[in-house]
């Protein structure tokens, strides 16, 4: 098997993506990663491969409010963000999650630099279409690429919490995995891994589940309307299709306590469920 670099060289084109590749990592996923996934990380970054990470921390987040006793609740799988809400959701995502994970990346010899999505208005972002029913909910307008191609010019892996704003100094909440398309599209990558806790979208095939090695964005759209992609697997694969049809050719969703799952993947090797474009 070709290393992640050799295949990374040969799989993306000259300019800012070449041998950049965005990963999201969920809140879910996070306090349960091994040693060895930062391990591998850094392992990565020193051989020039360097990563865009763009994380939840949704779990952290309802602690947070429960400890607080403020009222959260969740409409079509978005989390109601009021004013109250809003601050927790910040003061958890840019920071003790955020913080936890550059910190995590330094102890095993990565470089790794944290920011959020309204630090220099790197993601500004409007009011999703039903704010009236989910507050202070965004949607991605722009992603500043440029401030991102800077620190991974200075050797640092950048790692963005989802929260965007506004030019008039209003924040928004954004999930995760959408936030992460629009990174992944606006720097023009040709790789987008979703780190989470399952191997894979599974598929039932003789009252067994299997994991799909690849999918088209039909039957994923078919497998939500059956219901066997359900719950929060629908904006993991959402937020991958909206990165397809921008300049991403493949977006892999791997389970991240794999041994070595992200030299893997650069690498080549069939791991996860790969979701690529068609011709």
């Amino acid at each position: 098997m070709q290393s992640a670099v050799e295949h990374a060289d040969q799989a993306n084109h000259a300019g800012v993506a070449r041998r950049n590749f965005v990963m999201k990592c969920g809140g879910s996923t996070l306090a349960a990663l091994p040693d060895s996934f930062f391990e591998d990380l850094a392992r990565l970054q020193s051989e020039g491969l360097q990563p865009v990470i763009v994380h939840g921390g949704g779990p952290a987040i309802s602690n947070n409010l429960a400890k607080l006793g403020i009222e959260t609740e969740f409409i079509h799988g978005l989390r109601k963000t009021t004013e109250p809400v809003l601050d927790v959701v910040e003061m958890v995502l840019a920071g003790s999650i955020n913080k936890q994970i550059v910190r995590r990346i330094g102890m095993h010899g990565g470089r790794a630099l944290g920011l959020s999505g309204s630090d220099g208005y790197l993601i500004e972002a409007k009011p999703v279409s039903n704010a009236a029913e989910v507050g202070w909910v965004g949607e991605v307008t722009s992603v500043q690429a440029s401030i991102i191609t800077g620190i991974l010019d200075m050797d640092y892996m950048p790692v963005i919490a989802p929260i965007g704003i506004d030019r008039s100094g209003q924040r928004y909440n954004i999930n995760a995995d959408t936030a992460a398309g629009a990174v992944a599209s606006h720097l023009g990558v040709s790789r987008m891994i979703v780190v989470t806790d399952v191997p894979g979208i599974l598929k039932k095939y003789g009252g067994e589940k299997k994991v799909l090695d690849s999918i088209t964005v039909q039957e994923i759209e078919d497998m939500i309307s059956t219901g066997e992609i359900y719950g929060g697997m629908i904006p993991k694969v959402r937020a991958a299709i909206a990165c397809i049809h921008g300049k991403v050719k493949e977006v892999v969703i791997v389970n991240g306590s794999e041994p070595q799952v992200l030299s893997r993947v650069l690498g080549g090797e069939s791991i996860g469920t790969r979701i690529v474009r068609m011709q």
